[in-house]
């Protein structure tokens, strides 16, 4: 009998930029993610109408067609949803209370939830977290892209 496999989502709430949201499908792809959630205004890769959204398209190169996803209109009721499910959610953010995301330990299932391109994850929402990764920066700069943090992250968490 095959072992089960770990659930690994990606949560991303009001995130700006359709670019960054298709290159973190990418990446989802790439790293084995199950689902993406988008919520609040982030874009999605079909509006309401079932159109394309050619901006996610463009950064995907297609795996918005074959990455699952979900849109939620509120982060509070989809975190409460995942954690009845057994999520470990796992905010990766700076953070005073943030562990190292290098010694964040996994569970079965894990939800990556990275914050927004300007004022990242919300205190409120945090709160909500049962882990908060941090990305140490070493250089002048405070942060890293949402894009390049999700894949940061995922690469050195997951077990790919």
């Amino acid at each position: 009998m095959e072992p089960e496999k770990k659930q690994n989502y990606i949560i991303l709430p009001s995130i700006r930029s359709s670019h960054n949201v298709g290159s973190i499908f990418r990446t989802a792809d790439a790293a084995g993610i199950s689902k993406i959630f988008l919520v609040g205004y982030t874009p999605c890769p079909l509006d309401k109408f079932k159109r394309v959204n050619k901006e996610i398209a463009k950064t995907a190169l297609g795996a918005e067609k074959t990455m699952a996803w979900e849109r939620s209109d509120d982060i509070f009721s989809l975190l409460e949803r995942l954690k009845k499910e057994e999520f470990q959610i796992i905010a990766v953010e700076q953070d005073k209370n943030s562990t190292d995301y290098k010694q964040v330990k996994l569970k079965d299932k894990n939800a990556f939830l990275f914050g927004s391109e300007v004022g990242g994850v919300p205190k409120e929402v945090l709160e909500k977290c049962d882990t908060i990764a941090e990305i140490p920066m070493l250089g002048k700069k405070e942060s890293l892209n949402v894009s390049v943090s999700a894949g940061v992250a995922l690469f050195r968490m997951i077990d790919v």
